[in-house]
């Protein structure tokens, strides 16, 4: 698939946040791009060159859409990168980079902690269905990744900071392990976001954003987006999971994620502020048994953090508490500022209790086995956030 050329290129992220993607309606002049719903569009008179299974031209909206590469050329702005390919969710992306990538006998060497989907899909799926052997390591631990990279291995896959323990990986030094093997490396960004880290930077292949979550922005919208500067590869993505396996996004996902991306970097920056400042707050309260972010000078994972995360820690802060899981729950219910739900990224805050009878939770480090909660922090004012996490847990006695 041909690229445009960026006229935004080498400015500064705020800029291309804005500018990248954009330009006047053909139709109205607007200064908006419109949101094109259409499933078809017009074909051209001479068919036989026409390859139904193409996305270099618009025919039908699984093939791509207008909002849909105005999205595209956005994100691939974000990470300074070649090319971006958007789908419905980060799902979606990480399962079209793996579908394509990945065949009978290949060896996949992944963490120990993980997002869901991921643990599902090489835990589950991948080894069970398709006869992929997936191995499973500390990815916060080199020598565990040394061991598992062996020659002939197709892919290593990471998330730094990962989900949900915010444990950092060291990006370069695995992309080294696994090229050095003859691997392909790819890192969930999620956490992190576009403004806080750029793996392809530190020497990663393909990388993964649930653009549903910091992006966006807003809740109200899903997809998922694989950015790399390995075209080929990118277009055998296209043909093989967008076209043919079909996980689409639809051009008003598109049309909204494009909107909040806009603002993405000033959320971003106000979101980093926002969580070292609640993360020094836990650090000192009583009754609180950990707290990890890498924000934190005592983090594991906060000097490697420094040269590796830009411009801060991110959003998204693991903590525990003395409690069982019915006490944790009721804290939750107690807040009134932050939200008790699922998800991350969202203008306002969420939180979320990782149980002890989760079937990962001897995979996590101890610590993280007893009263674990995942909190992602949104836009309110820090003093109110603390305020509401410290009445919730006066109210269930710690």
């Amino acid at each position: 698939m041909a690229k445009k050329e960026n006229p935004f290129a080498g400015l500064g992220l705020d800029t291309q946040a804005v500018h990248t993607g954009t330009d006047y309606d053909e139709g109205t002049g607007a200064v908006r791009r419109p949101l094109h719903m259409a499933n078809s569009y017009r074909l051209p008179d001479d068919l036989s060159k026409v390859n139904y299974s193409s996305t270099d031209l618009l025919m039908y909206a699984r093939n791509g859409n207008p909002n849909q590469h105005w999205l595209e050329e956005k994100i691939a702005a974000l990470h300074g990168a070649q090319d971006a390919i958007v789908l419905a969710s980060g799902v979606g992306a990480l399962h079209a980079l793996f579908w394509t990538l990945l065949k009978t006998g290949d060896r996949v060497v992944y963490p120990k902690v993980s997002y869901m989907a991921v643990y599902r899909m090489f835990h589950e799926l991948f080894n069970r269905k398709f006869g992929v052997e997936t191995v499973m390591v500390d990815m916060t631990n080199l020598e565990e990744v040394k061991a598992a990279v062996t020659p002939g291995t197709r892919l290593v896959h990471i998330e730094t900071p990962d989900n949900p323990t915010v444990g950092i990986t060291d990006i370069a030094a695995v992309a080294e392990i696994a090229h050095r093997n003859g691997a392909l490396l790819s890192v969930d960004n999620t956490f992190a976001s576009p403004l806080n880290q750029r793996p392809l930077q530190l020497g990663a292949d393909f990388v993964v954003e649930a653009l549903t979550k910091f992006i966006n922005g807003h809740g109200d919208a899903q997809g998922g987006a694989i950015i790399s500067n390995d075209l080929d590869t990118m277009d055998r993505i296209r043909y093989e999971a967008q076209v043919n396996v079909g996980a689409v996004i639809s051009p008003f996902n598109a049309w909204q994620i494009f909107r909040g991306s806009v603002t993405f970097p000033l959320r971003m920056r106000q979101i980093n502020r926002t969580a070292q400042t609640v993360a020094e707050w836990l650090a000192r309260r009583e009754n609180v048994t950990f707290v990890a972010y890498p924000g934190l000078a005592d983090d594991p994972g906060h000097q490697l953090a420094v040269r590796q995360m830009q411009e801060g820690f991110g959003g998204v802060i693991s903590f525990g508490v003395a409690a069982d899981d019915h006490t944790v729950e009721r804290f939750c219910a107690a807040l009134k500022v932050v939200t008790f739900a699922v998800s991350l990224g969202h203008d306002e805050s969420l939180i979320f209790p990782q149980p002890s009878y989760d079937e990962r939770i001897l995979l996590y480090p101890e610590k993280f086995r007893d009263g674990f909660l995942r909190f992602s922090v949104g836009l309110e004012n820090p003093e109110d956030i603390i305020a509401d996490l410290d009445q919730a847990l006066r109210q269930v006695g710690l």
